[in-house]
């Protein structure tokens, strides 16, 4: 991990920069594999499955009989747990409900919203060097309680040509209608197209790799919508001489972990907790079933001593990281000052593994500094907003005349007629 002290403000940039790939080569490649599925359909997924999971399928539809054999396969130790995560994430997003007030904005004008779930959606769960089984709970089941009526699954399979267990115990249990083998830029280019297995849905959601960002954003430009560009994940620990240091050394590796291209970042106050941290990043990393992995991921990562707190709030913001854990003796204040973040974790108890699990809030979060700009995935992420409006004689004839101006001097005559003969007919 790189140690840097009391950056100038002209330097942030360089420093807060995520580690990427070269993106116009990526893009060639995705969009050759877009194209293919588009024309081709399951043939050319079972070829990409062939050529980038090393697996041949005969067919990419999880079959019932799988199903059923993924609820024995897992031990009841793992089905208590999900079981739990999953009434905590339902508590959470059902209490996002939306209900729509019905506005009298002029005598006789009344106006109101509907709340409609999105017909089709699309889930995608990496696989790649863990099974994120927590992933499936975090977007099927808000997409269940938003009422989205198909809710397909698209996950890679291992090169046995099975689906973890615990991916299918969880799809099953959050209420997924239909489940395939399908992984990376192939899955996305099904969902988004259509195969001749794979539905065509109206919205894709879930994390992946840059490639698998790369496929959403290509394809959300005109075939359908996605939840939001989220990448390789990241945290940011935002601490002071009070936090523990076994804590945000944890709390680093367990970013650290997810891949080789994950991020973490500590922004300090403590030249003292920066010492403690490394010397207890180096004792944990070295019992880590998947060191090698987060030690290539350090080498992204960075623990940066600021002047002061009000320095390191404005540096966080700048960041705007996926997860940031406030591990500050006044860490409540300090969150009242934060802008841009994905989800935000309070004082030393806290862990970012809590919402990546079994809180109830969803680990479905904008990377890559998009937290500026966009919101984690939440019940609204899977329902449209339909207006309607109800104007009777009372409402024409107090908003009918203003449209009508409105209309003349923008010079769209037929809107302005539209209204006019209605005025003219209650006379």
């Amino acid at each position: 991990m790189k140690v840097i002290n009391y950056p100038q403000k002209e330097e942030w940039k360089e420093i807060l920069k995520r580690p990427a790939l070269n993106t116009e080569s990526l893009n060639d490649t995705v969009k050759g594999i877009l194209d293919r599925v588009k024309s081709e359909g399951d043939k050319a997924v079972l070829e990409c499955e062939a050529t980038f999971d090393k697996v041949q399928l005969t067919s990419l539809a999880v079959t019932a009989e799988e199903l059923k054999e993924a609820e024995n396969l897992i031990s009841e130790e793992l089905k208590v747990a999900i079981l739990l995560a999953k009434e905590n994430i339902e508590t959470f997003h059902t209490a996002q409900r939306f209900t729509g007030k019905k506005v009298e904005t002029r005598q006789g004008v009344v106006c109101w919203q509907k709340a409609v779930g999105i017909e089709k959606v699309g889930l995608y769960i990496p696989g790649g060097t863990a099974p994120l089984f927590s992933t499936v709970l975090m977007l099927a089941t808000p997409a269940r309680i938003a009422g989205c009526k198909e809710i397909v699954l698209c996950t890679p399979p291992n090169r046995e040509g099975k689906v973890h267990p615990a991916i299918l115990f969880a799809a099953q249990l959050a209420g997924v209608n239909r489940i395939f083998k399908a992984g990376g830029v192939q899955a996305i280019a099904a969902m988004a197209y259509g195969t001749e297995s794979v539905p065509k849905v109206y919205k894709i959601f879930g994390p992946g790799n840059q490639y698998v960002t790369a496929a959403k954003q290509l394809v959300s430009l005109k075939d359908v919508a996605i939840d939001m560009p989220a990448g390789p994940s990241e945290v940011e620990v935002l601490a002071d001489a009070s936090a523990n240091p076994a804590f945000v050394a944890a709390d680093l590796l367990s970013q650290a972990e997810h891949g080789i291209d994950s991020q973490a970042v500590l922004i300090t106050t403590s030249e003292e907790l920066i010492e403690k941290v490394c010397a207890e990043v180096e004792s944990q990393l070295a019992q880590l079933p998947r060191k090698e992995i987060a030690a290539k991921s350090l080498e992204n990562s960075k623990l940066i001593l600021v002047k002061d707190l009000a320095e390191a709030i404005i540096m966080t913001n700048e960041y705007a990281p996926e997860h940031l854990i406030i591990e500050t003796e006044e860490y409540a204040d300090v969150a009242e000052q934060i802008t841009n973040a994905g989800s935000v974790f309070l004082g030393s108890l806290s862990p970012e593994s809590a919402g990546d699990y079994a809180s109830g809030t969803n680990h479905t979060l904008p990377t890559n500094g998009y937290a500026k700009a966009y919101s984690g995935v939440s019940l609204d992420s899977f329902i449209r907003k339909i207006t309607f409006q109800e104007i009777n004689r009372h409402g024409i004839q107090a908003i009918g005349p203003a449209i009508e101006i409105m209309a003349a001097n923008e010079q769209l005559d037929a809107h302005r007629n539209a209204v006019t003969v209605r005025l003219n007919s209650l006379k």
